[in-house]
């Protein structure tokens, strides 16, 4: 079996040397289109005056809470 398929192959190299993937080019009609380019992909805007302070404001209480509320939970009374 694996004898006829490298059989063919060999036959036949213009069939594969032929062979090119293509895509279709983005129909901008449709309504499953969204808009391409740099930021069109990320669901926040990085060019608002605030964005800086928002996002490490995120990071800052992303990171320290599970912190602080490890402390929260060894300082509390034990009944």
């Amino acid at each position: 079996m694996l004898s006829r398929a490298a059989f063919r192959a060999a036959t036949k190299p213009t069939f594969i040397a032929r062979r090119g993937f293509q895509t279709t080019r983005a129909r901008l009609d449709s309504p499953y289109h969204y808009p391409e380019g740099p930021r069109s992909n990320i669901p926040f805007n990085p060019l608002t005056k605030w964005f800086a302070l928002r996002y490490w404001g995120f990071c800052l209480t992303g990171f320290s809470l599970p912190f602080l509320l490890a402390v929260w939970q060894t300082k509390k009374n034990k009944p």
